[in-house]
């Protein structure tokens, strides 16, 4: 199954077209590796996304095409969830 049909219909991402843009902006990684919209994923592929300053890892358990909200959680694990740090701009002291 396609990255960004997987990440619709686990509710991850709540529409396609949003999950190909994250993934062609280089926000998602497959098992530590960038990834685009139209890689393909398996059980057990560990996916990290990033949302932000926030990022999201987690294990696809199951794959399927269709599946009512109250399942779709099943086809994941959430394995953790860490905030990134806020990088402070760096200036350059010129009294010197």
């Amino acid at each position: 199954m396609r990255l960004d049909k997987f990440l619709k219909v686990s509710r991850l991402i709540k529409r396609r077209t949003l999950a190909k843009e994250v993934a062609d902006q280089g926000r998602i990684t497959i098992n530590g590796k960038v990834v685009k919209a139209s890689t393909a994923v398996k059980a057990g592929d560990e996916l990290a996304i990033r949302f932000g300053q926030k990022v999201v890892t987690a294990r696809v358990e199951e794959l399927k095409d269709t599946v009512k909200k109250e399942d779709a959680a099943r086809m994941f694990t959430i394995i953790k969830e860490e905030k990134l740090e806020k990088i402070e701009p760096q200036f350059i002291d010129d009294e010197n």
